[in-house]
């Protein structure tokens, strides 16, 4: 049963990989224009996209939906988009991004509990604390910038709980009966509805060239694709553990700046690293189970 829940493992650990594109993608860009606004496009050309690939795998309906679960789904997308760039925008970077993806699998993890059940054991509660404190260091080393706000950091926390609400209510449509595809469709065309206002009043902010392929890749790639993945292993995984693996998405956007943008992280930034990539290794690895002893017919 462990070697099953592997591959869908490595699944998220792909989709977060794609997810940690998306600030690279921005900054090669070079837009002035509101990030709100690149957030609001991306959501409207990834659900166009889903939508697409649910219809061409056929995934149309299992039976009933839950609205409940439904409508938590995409106002656990909108609010993660709109209260992510607001945190960034009061206390910077560096502090909005570890407290909101610091806090998205423990809030993961025990609304999962609280909702569905789901247990949390305590390799799960190490791993996640390694790979936490290393998203930590990571991006505080990184030299970003560290004012700390009272109402930035709320509204990082209101991110992360957004993160966790969108990946608890993807586990129970999953858990449904109803296919990724069609899942991610209907989250992310609902939270695109929600967020049309958005693009109404700041579209003008992206409407060039370098504006509309950069909506093209970030809705393709980091969402259509990243999200599809997501949700195929968050079909085997318990919510908490698969927010954890996504914490590869900030050790992913480090490398890259290293690699393309020509960053030097120092070295509180490398341990931070290697702290995240050991607790996600520790965690993404099969359990080593004892094999059970032959019963005497067997043996015979």
């Amino acid at each position: 049963m462990e070697q099953f829940h592997t591959v869908p493992r490595f699944l998220v650990l792909i989709a977060a990989v794609l997810f940690g594109t998306t600030g690279t993608a921005q900054a090669l860009a070079d837009l002035d224009g509101s990030p709100l606004a690149v957030g609001a496009a991306r959501l409207l050309v990834g659900a166009a996209m889903l939508l697409l690939a649910a219809r061409l795998a056929g995934s149309a309906g299992a039976g009933s939906w839950s609205p409940k679960a439904l409508a938590a789904l995409a106002v656990g997308v909108a609010g993660y988009q709109l209260a992510f760039f607001a945190a960034v925008a009061d206390t910077g970077v560096a502090v909005g991004t570890v407290v909101a993806l610091g806090s998205a699998p423990a809030l993961a993890g025990l609304l999962g509990r609280v909702v569905d059940g789901t247990p949390l054991d305590r390799r799960w509660a190490a791993c996640t604390a390694l790979a936490t404190a290393g998203v930590l260091l990571l991006v505080l080393g990184a030299g970003g910038d560290a004012e700390v706000s009272p109402p930035g950091i709320l509204l990082a926390l209101v991110a992360g709980g957004s993160y966790a609400a969108y990946t608890v209510a993807s586990k129970r449509l999953l858990a449904d009966g109803h296919a990724p595809e069609e899942v991610m469709a209907r989250g992310f065309g609902l939270a695109a509805v929600a967020l049309l206002p958005v693009l109404a009043v700041k579209g003008g902010d992206i409407a060039s060239t370098d504006g509309v392929l950069l909506a093209l890749y970030l809705g393709a790639i980091p969402t259509a694709l990243a999200y599809v993945l997501f949700a195929r292993g968050l079909k085997h995984l318990g919510a908490g553990e698969t927010a954890t693996l996504t914490l590869a998405e900030p050790l992913t956007a480090a490398l890259l700046g290293v690699l393309i943008l020509d960053e030097r992280p120092g070295a509180v930034a490398i341990v931070g690293a290697a702290l995240v990539l050991a607790g996600l290794a520790a965690l993404a690895a099969p359990r080593r189970t004892p094999a059970r002893p032959l019963a005497a017919a067997e043996a015979a």
